[in-house]
């Protein structure tokens, strides 16, 4: 019996695949929930059936706008993911890592990143 090792696979570089998620931290007017992000635009605000948002948070914070961030995630021509926030034109702003995104600001997500829509804190994770 020969041993042909020619055809086992040798993992050269790993590369991160996998799509983030976002966490909606439980307040007073919010309760947990998380949401997967997938390839593409996703709106993210208050749910509402007047809005457009492809992930509409349950809430009674209503500085939350009903289209107040925008994430595209893009795949990487070596693989993996990146995720883009950008704030949608809402009336009270976003607040990334502490800091207002100014108008047309789009910011590359990093595990763990805060983002404050309206009173609400919601954390990305990758």
């Amino acid at each position: 019996m020969t041993d042909d090792s020619s055809s086992d696979t040798t993992l050269l570089q790993t590369s991160k695949s996998t799509l983030g998620q976002i966490t909606v931290l439980a307040d007073e007017h919010t309760r947990e929930q998380v949401f997967p992000l997938y390839e593409g635009v996703s709106l993210i605000g208050r749910k509402s059936s007047a809005s457009n948002a492809t992930i509409g948070i349950v809430t009674d914070d209503r500085s939350m706008s009903r289209e107040h961030i925008r994430i595209e995630v893009k795949k990487e021509a070596k693989g993996g993911y990146k995720h883009y926030l950008s704030d949608n034109n809402s009336k009270n702003h976003t607040l990334y890592n502490s800091s207002f995104l100014e108008k047309g600001e789009v910011i590359v997500l990093k595990d763990n990143d805060e983002i404050i829509i309206g009173r609400t804190v919601l954390r990305f994770n990758d």
